[in-house]
């Protein structure tokens, strides 16, 4: 099979993904939003994930950025990368992947190949994507055209561990379609590819991953919990813990992001769905969700302790991205800490070198501060909420006066009032 590829998607899975395959194959690449195709066209990627140079090299090699159906209609394989996030309930919000169906279903034709790469609970490819298709294209199912799954496993921010570098899982809906998508990855991806014996494998690999990661979190989260109460720096509990080789080295924080704050409600949903209740990965989901209220009350303790007033004080909040190093704000819990500082009745003050403050507006309803008017004497108490590398070296340190708290454990323990 000669592969013309639309990657449908360009965020921070479809476009690294799509550069990938551009170096061997034709690709198009497809989003709904007319500013990002404008910025992809003019060689600029805001979230970082490809420099210019890349992005560039990708337009070079004949990859062409759209957001017209026809530009799309000539391909024969389609990859989709949209967001699949939790509505307001933390329920499974599939509606842009069902769009995205829809949209695919209009210009799908016979011996058309469709790979979905958005995380989804175990079934979603088959039970709610295929039917849309079908009903749209009037093609039928494994007769006409063929699905695949492949599970995206971007970490955003991380330059190591690129696109390429990663173990590929992937499935098809026929044997003979599961070749065909392992073989296409496999063109690509230098780490290699696993070919699960279904989609619904495929698709339950991909969200116990983050589920997993959620829970040992959550375990090291209570632990800070008690360990605080006991007074013992969690920390150097887990430097000693982690000299024995098969500790697993989790370290408490907020967890946000698009994947290990979601995923797991993915799961639990179709649990639910079938009559089970999972009591382990709600339990750990409730603990991450309720760490920036936990956070925020350690704080307010610890200025009351130095004698501040905390009607009206000032809180400076170092960060608001989901992670370090990363312009990714999508689902930050660093919100949370704030919105809990505020009910105190603080004056909160956010200051991110790395987000971009439109979107941190859009999003949150946030004025970040700029670079000039970051004055980090005049707060009562600075929470350090991100490890950028930019704030690992900013002169902060606790006082009589002056409540440092550091949720990442980046700054030294002597120079800090409270730390997860």
């Amino acid at each position: 099979m000669q592969h013309k590829i639309a990657v449908i998607g360009l965020g921070y899975v479809g476009l690294p993904l799509a550069h990938a395959f551009s170096e061997k194959y034709k690709v198009v690449g497809f989003d709904i939003a007319q500013w990002r195709i404008d910025e992809l066209r003019n060689g600029h990627d805001r979230t970082l994930e490809l420099s210019d140079e890349q992005v560039k090299e990708a337009i070079a090699n004949g990859m062409e950025f759209t957001n017209q159906l026809d530009d799309i209609a000539d391909c024969n394989t389609y990859i989709v990368t949209v967001p699949t996030p939790i509505d307001e309930h933390k329920r499974p919000d599939l509606m842009p992947l069902l769009k995205a169906s829809e949209s695919i279903g209009k210009v799908l034709k016979k011996g058309d190949i469709v790979i979905y790469e958005s995380t989804v609970y175990p079934g979603a490819t088959e039970e709610d994507c295929v039917p849309i298709l079908e009903k749209v294209s009037g093609l039928k199912f494994n007769e006409d055209f063929f699905c695949g799954y492949s599970p995206e496993r971007i970490n955003p921010g991380d330059k190591e561990h690129t696109v390429t570098k990663i173990l590929k899982v992937t499935s098809g809906s026929t044997p003979e379609t599961g070749k065909i998508v392992d073989d296409l990855y496999a063109s690509v991806i230098m780490a290699g590819t696993h070919l699960a014996p279904s989609i619904k494998v495929a698709e339950a690999a991909k969200v116990i991953e983050n589920s997993q990661r959620d829970i040992n979190i959550a375990f090291v989260n209570e632990l800070a919990i008690i360990f605080n109460k006991l007074g013992i720096d969690t920390e150097a509990v887990l430097e000693a813990a982690g000299t024995k080789w098969n500790f697993l080295p989790f370290r408490p924080g907020l967890v946000g992001g698009h994947c290990i704050g979601v995923d797991p409600y993915y799961l639990t949903h179709k649990a639910q769905e079938v009559g089970y209740n999972p009591e382990i990965i709600l339990a750990g989901r409730r603990l991450n969700d309720n760490m920036g209220i936990y956070v925020a009350n350690q704080v307010i303790k610890l200025m009351i302790k130095k004698g501040q007033k905390i009607e009206g004080a000032k809180v400076l909040v170092l960060g608001i991205t989901f992670k370090e190093n990363c312009p990714d704000i999508r689902n930050s819990r660093v919100i949370d800490v704030i919105r809990e500082l505020e009910e105190f009745g603080t004056k909160v003050d956010v200051y991110d070198p790395w987000a971009d403050p439109k979107e941190v507006e859009r999003e949150y309803g946030l004025s970040l501060l700029s670079e000039d008017e970051l004055e980090l004497d005049k707060y009562g108490a600075i929470v350090l909420a991100v490890a950028h590398n930019e704030f690992r070296s900013l002169a902060i340190s606790s006082d009589d006066s002056q409540v440092i708290f550091d949720i990442k454990a980046i700054l030294d323990q002597n120079s800090v009032d409270g730390r997860l």
